[in-house]
């Protein structure tokens, strides 16, 4: 089983889950001052069956840190980063920092990482941008466009656009796993799916 991650700061309520449930897809989406950390691994805890976690955050840093004799001259984006205009995962630092964490410590168990890009997605099935992350009224037809998009059913629409980045980083998720999905970067250095 897989699962969608949509990663926000450490304890501002906006990190969000979308897995799937007896055929419908739902949400757990963290509370303000809960550590969304322990959120995520409560979570895989109490669900053994999650082999893949599709994550909204930089797993890897640009190549020139992991290899300082490389003749990289890049300290601040990977070669993924550019290709789809992405924050550097050094701007983001302890973000970064807290889901490289998450993932060593459960590859440890099994538990594959993988870095997800809902923009990414956004584009590739044409969503409305003017629509996409703007005011809450948009979310639900948002929503219902990716759902057609993908033969998928919520049990509830999602209450924010958190949400809505985790199902996107579900569906991620789902094409990795049906040899849908596209990639972008060096697969020494880091790839983002979409």
């Amino acid at each position: 089983m897989h699962i969608g991650v949509d990663y926000g700061s450490k304890l501002a309520g906006t990190t969000s889950i979308c897995f799937r449930s007896e055929g419908y897809l739902l949400f757990k989406t963290s509370g303000k001052k809960q550590d969304a950390d322990v959120m995520i691994s409560g979570f895989l805890e109490e669900h053994p069956t999650v082999s893949q976690v599709f994550i909204d955050a930089p797993l890897s840093l640009p190549k020139i840190y992991l290899n300082p004799n490389s003749n990289s001259e890049e300290f601040f984006y990977r070669e993924a980063d550019r290709a789809i205009r992405a924050m550097s995962p050094m701007f983001l630092g302890g973000l970064t920092a807290r889901a490289m964490k998450l993932a060593s410590t459960f590859s440890k168990v099994g538990i594959v990482f993988y870095e997800s890009y809902p923009s990414g997605l956004v584009d590739e099935i044409k969503l409305d941008r003017s629509l996409y992350k703007k005011e809450k009224e948009y979310i639900g037809s948002i929503t219902n466009a990716i759902l057609d998009s993908f033969q998928l059913k919520v049990k509830h629409i999602p209450s924010s656009w958190h949400e809505v980045d985790a199902l996107l980083a579900y569906i991620i998720g789902k094409r990795f796993n049906e040899g849908e999905v596209k990639r972008v970067g060096d697969a020494s250095e880091g790839i983002i799916y979409y």
